[in-house]
Parts: structure tokens; sequence; C-alpha cells
């Protein structure tokens, strides 16, 4: 079994789109465990602030499939298959990590390669996952996090609904 690591963001209404795929991943996944969601500013373009989070679960699926369901996700979320990619979005499921697994094939790369850059992936990812190791790098997420200079792109803790957060038990 495959754990997996999935960076969730929202810039066009973001708290029904990330209660969404939540559910939708709930469904999908079975136990899925989130961060914190954080408000921060759009990167690469000028838009609405985004809400982004990241979740973890295991599964039996192939990385493809993995893939497969996070794009019917962002879908149904209202995100159109082929949009541009510096630009508002509905949803946004990018799969930082799968188990150890480490590729660049057509349409995947493995580790994710801007999670140890981009603090909304990586600081929400060490919440849930510290002691994790980046298949490339050798490091714990936690270890990665503690090192990464913050200063340059600033969130804000979001207060969404704990059931929103939560698995069905409302445990995290």
């Amino acid at each position: 079994m495959a754990q997996v690591f999935v960076a969730a963001g929202s810039n066009v209404s973001p708290e029904k789109n990330l209660a969404r795929a939540l559910r939708e991943l709930r469904q999908t996944f079975g136990d899925v465990r989130s961060s914190a969601a954080y408000r921060n500013a759009a990167v690469g373009f000028v838009g609405p602030d985004f809400i982004n989070l990241v979740v973890g679960f295991s599964t039996e699926l192939g990385v493809r499939e993995v893939l497969a369901e996070l794009h019917r996700i962002e879908t149904l979320c209202g995100r159109p298959r082929h949009a541009p990619k510096w630009e508002p979005r509905a949803m946004d499921l990018d799969m930082l990590l799968y188990g150890d697994l480490v590729c660049s094939e057509a349409g995947i790369t493995l580790p994710r390669p801007d999670l140890t850059k981009r603090p909304y992936m990586l600081g929400p990812m060490a919440e849930i996952a510290g002691e994790v190791r980046h298949p490339t790098l050798g490091q714990s997420i936690r270890e990665l996090w503690e090192q990464f200079a913050r200063g340059s792109h600033v969130m804000h803790v979001v207060a969404l609904p704990v059931s929103m957060l939560a698995d069905p038990a409302n445990k995290r």
C-alpha cells in the first residue's frame, strides 16, 4: 500500500470547492488526513488569494489511477481539464509524493519538484507527515520545513469547519 500526499488549493469559491474535493477524496480513498488550511497570495499570476492544504492517504491504486482520480475530482469542482496553468482555479490537486516513487514521465513527475519550493505545500505536509523522508533528498519533510526560508511567501491559517478537515468520525 502506498502513502500518497496531495496538495489541494483553490482561489475560486475555495471553501465550497475544498469541501467538495475533501468529500470526494474520502469517498475514493477512505481515511484521508488533512493539514490545517492556509490563505496565501497567488503564485505566478495576479488573482484572488488561494486557500491551500495537504492531505495524505494510503491506497493500493497505482500512481496513474490516483492521478486519474485527482483529475476527476478537479473536474467535479469546476476545473476544465486543460485549463491554462497560471490563472485562477476552482481546484488544483497536485500529487506531492506517492510512497518513495521517483519518476519523470509524460504527465507525472515525482516527487513533485516544487514541494521543496512552495511553503503552502511543504509546511502543511510537515504538519501531517513530518517524519516522511523525501525520496531524493533523504531528509525528512520536517527537516526540510525547518530549513525553509519562509519570509518571502506569507501564509495565514484559515479557520475552516472541523467537519470539513476531519475524517467522518471527526478525528484528524
